[in-house]
């Protein structure tokens, strides 16, 4: 994973009701708020392919097709994708 600026598959996997999803999403808009932007959030639930492939892990994040983390942050393997937080709280 390196820290560039070409364009990037953001994939943020959750499940309604979930708050792990939740406090993930939160932390990723508070501390990376150019990355939360950059989100396409998706439903494991709205597709058998993604609820097979995350339904057990979410919530997931995944840089262009890798899972950077899942369950809780890991901010290190954030950082290695996106550099450093504008918002280290």
């Amino acid at each position: 994973m390196t820290n560039t600026r070409v364009s990037r598959e953001i994939l943020f996997y959750y499940r309604d009701g979930c708050h792990l999803c939740e406090e993930m999403a939160a932390v990723l808009q508070l501390r990376w708020p150019d990355l939360f932007s950059q989100l396409e959030w998706r439903d494991v639930d709205a597709d058998a392919t993604w609820q097979a492939d995350y339904g057990e892990l979410i919530p997931a994040l995944v840089v262009d097709r890798e899972l950077v983390c899942f369950h809780v942050v890991e901010p290190e393997r954030i950082k290695a994708c996106f550099g450093n937080t504008p918002n280290p709280v």
